[in-house]
C-alpha cells in the first residue's frame, strides 16, 4: 500500500512541475497534478517544497525581466533619432523642425511581460518633440518642408476654371491622396459647390487672395483686403480653418508676410513648379518630378490639361521613391511619417 501511495505522490508531483509552466497560482498547481494523476488522492505538498517554489517561480521571472529590460535598452540605443529645430535658411527661409523618435523602455517592458515575453517583443515608440517650432521663427516664408521628413505634397493652386478638376479629384481619391487647393476669392465666390465638393474628398483648402493681384505692388490696406476677403469666405462659406497663404504667382515681399502672419497665416510658395500653365506635356512633367523630388518638396500645379493627366504616373513615381504624399499642413509639421519609417517594426 504504501508503494502504490508514493507512485501517486510521485505522478502528482511530476505533474505539478508540468503544470507550473502553464497554470497561475499554487493552489491551480495542485487541481492540474489532481487531473493529470487520473483524480487519485494526491497527498499534500509541504509548505517548504510550496514557498521553494514560489521563491524559484519569481526569481526565473525577474531573471527573465532583467534578461528582457537588457535586449529593449540595446534597441533603444539603435533606434534613437534625435529631433531637428526648425531654423531660417538663408536660401530656403523658414524650414519646419522634425520630432525625434525614441523607444519606450518601461511601456514595452510592461506589455512585453503582459504578454509572455514573447521574441521578439513589441515596441512601442513615441516622438520626442523639436525644441524649436516653425511658429517661433516669426514672420517668413515657407519653400518645403523638414529634409529629413519623407513627405511631399501637391499644392493646387486655383484660380481660374473647373474643368479639369473632376478628372484630379479622381485620380487623388484612387490613389489615396490628399493635396492643398489654394483658391483665389473670387473663383471661390463662383464655384462654392465644387469647393465644397473638393473639401469633402479631404483635401486641404487654403487662401491664395482674392482678385490674383500682384501681392508686391499693393499698399498695406489692399493687400490686407485680398486676403482677408478669401479668408472670410473659406470660414463663411466651407467652414476651414485655415492656417496659410499662396501669393498669387509667387510675388510678394516682407510687408505681404507680415500681414499674412499678423491674421494667424503662414506665406507658402513651392519648391518644384510642373509650369503647366505653359502647356508642356504630362510626360515632361513627370520626368521634371521624377528627377527633382526630395522629402520635403512643395509641387506647385494647377488644374490645367497637363497637370491632371499627368497626375497619376507624378504620385506613383513620388511613392516608388519611398515618400509619402500629404497636405501641405501636414508635410511642414514637426510630426513624423509612421507609415514610411514603422514599416520594419
Amino acid at each position: 500500500m504504501k508503494r502504490k501511495q508514493w507512485l501517486y505522490v510521485s505522478a502528482g508531483i511530476a505533474a505539478c512541475l508540468v503544470g507550473i509552466s502553464q497554470l497561475e497560482g499554487i493552489d491551480r498547481f495542485v487541481e492540474y497534478a489532481r487531473e493529470q494523476s487520473g483524480r487519485a488522492v494526491f497527498a499534500p505538498l509541504s509548505s517548504e517544497w510550496l514557498a521553494a517554489v514560489q521563491v524559484a517561480d519569481v526569481e526565473g521571472l525577474e531573471k527573465r525581466r532583467a534578461e528582457m529590460r537588457s535586449r529593449i535598452e540595446e534597441e533603444a540605443k539603435r533606434r534613437y533619432v534625435a529631433p531637428v529645430n526648425a531654423v531660417v535658411d538663408r536660401v530656403w527661409k523658414a524650414i519646419p523642425g522634425y520630432n525625434g523618435l525614441e523607444l519606450d523602455v518601461e511601456k514595452t517592458l510592461e506589455l512585453a511581460e503582459q504578454e509572455g515575453f514573447p521574441e521578439p517583443p513589441k515596441l512601442i515608440m513615441r516622438e520626442i518633440p523639436a525644441k524649436v517650432h516653425i511658429d517661433q521663427l516669426g514672420p517668413h516664408p515657407v519653400y518645403k518642408g523638414n529634409p529629413n521628413k519623407p513627405m511631399v505634397s501637391l499644392m493646387i493652386n486655383v484660380a481660374w476654371g473647373d474643368e479639369y478638376i473632376p478628372k484630379m479629384l479622381d485620380t487623388l481619391r484612387e490613389e489615396n491622396v490628399k493635396a492643398t487647393f489654394f483658391f483665389d476669392g473670387s473663383w471661390l465666390n463662383q464655384n462654392i459647390a465644387t469647393a465644397r465638393t473638393i473639401m469633402q474628398e479631404g483635401h486641404e483648402v487654403s487662401n491664395h487672395a482674392y482678385s490674383h493681384p500682384k501681392m508686391s505692388t499693393l499698399d498695406r490696406a489692399r493687400a490686407t483686403s485680398e486676403i482677408a476677403k478669401t479668408e472670410a469666405l473659406l470660414t463663411k462659406e466651407l467652414g476651414a480653418k485655415n492656417k496659410l497663404f499662396a501669393p498669387p504667382a509667387g510675388d510678394f515681399n516682407q510687408a505681404t508676410v507680415d500681414i499674412a502672419h499678423g491674421m494667424g497665416l503662414r506665406t507658402v510658395l513651392w519648391t518644384l513648379d510642373t509650369v503647366d500653365w505653359k502647356k508642356p506635356s504630362p510626360a515632361s512633367i513627370v520626368r521634371k518630378i521624377a528627377d527633382h523630388v526630395e522629402p520635403g518638396s512643395l509641387i506647385l500645379m494647377h488644374p490645367t490639361e497637363p497637370s491632371s493627366s499627368a497626375l497619376k504616373e507624378m504620385i506613383r513615381v513620388i511613392k516608388a521613391k519611398g515618400l509619402s504624399l500629404g497636405t501641405v499642413s501636414e508635410t511642414i509639421s514637426p510630426k513624423r511619417v509612421p507609415e514610411v519609417e514603422s514599416a520594419e517594426q
